[in-house]
């Protein structure tokens, strides 16, 4: 039995372009399509994952469909649903949220628990249906991006479009002592300049997907600043989450949450495995 694409729907609008997202999502990669709605009880339930599963329908005829009402906080109804699922896709804010915050709060937990990849849709109508033929895929020194790299090859092969790998740095770093968890490469790009750790991540998936079309940049500079200039003409952007030593969830660190927060395009937070 295939695994399902999960989708959460409260009936805000940005929940209804994260079941377009997903729709179609399901489609390119031949997956069902499941929508949930987690509710304290409210009596629109029915109504709210009626109207889901209508405009799912007619978006994709095709896509194996179904859905479900749990009556249970939606974070954590959308993580238990994620431990089986091909990914989770969120919209950026729900109905519950303050009107000045960038992201809410269900999808923030959400990316921040979930085992499997997260896409967050948000950003205009252009970022969203894919006018732009180009994914990003932020690029670290070592083995932390493996997983989001192999995530972003995927989907640039599926959709036939560009892929472009980024990685930034900042030679001011090297005046820093590393971190538990924190890459030894800021401080030794003399040794390993920026382009080899481009070259080294992309090499074997390069071959495998070789209609992934996928070219390399390096930015001298902060990665938030790097990645979302990349994002401006990019349908997806992707980027890994190490998980936390000793403590269940994902390390989303400053980068990812600005990502999050500020993308012009949606962002698939992808574990690393």
């Amino acid at each position: 039995m295939a695994v399902s694409l999960v989708v959460g729907v409260d009936g805000s609008e940005a929940s209804l372009e994260a079941v377009d997202w997903a729709a179609d999502a399901a489609v390119r990669h031949g997956v069902p399509l499941h929508l949930l709605h987690a509710t304290a009880g409210e009596p629109e339930a029915s109504d709210v994952i009626g109207a889901a599963s209508e405009r799912a329908g007619a978006r994709a005829p095709t896509v194996g469909l179904s859905s479900e009402v749990l009556h249970e906080d939606a974070a954590s109804a959308l993580v238990d649903r994620g431990r089986d699922a091909f990914a989770l896709v969120l919209g950026a804010r729900g109905l519950g949220d303050l009107a000045d915050m960038l992201l809410g709060a269900v999808s923030l937990a959400v990316a921040a628990r979930a085992d499997c990849p997260v896409v967050v849709v948000r950003g205009t109508a252009e970022h969203r249906n894919g006018r732009f033929g180009n994914i990003v895929v932020g690029v670290e020194e070592g083995e932390g991006s493996g997983t989001a790299l192999q995530f972003a090859f995927r989907e640039a092969h599926v959709r036939s479009c560009r892929l472009t790998a980024v990685h930034a740095w900042n030679p001011s770093s090297r005046a820093l002592t590393p971190r538990p968890g924190r890459s030894w490469y800021a401080l030794e790009a003399h040794r390993r300049p920026p382009s080899q750790v481009l070259d080294d991540a992309l090499r074997g998936l390069a071959e495998r997907y070789r209609d992934a079309r996928p070219s390399s940049t390096v930015i001298e500079g902060p990665a938030r600043r790097a990645l979302l200039d990349a994002a401006a003409e990019a349908d997806l952007l992707v980027v890994g989450a190490r998980r936390r030593h000793g403590h269940p969830g994902l390390q989303l660190g400053l980068i990812n949450h600005a990502l999050l927060h500020h993308a012009p395009c949606p962002v698939a937070v992808v574990p690393q495995t």
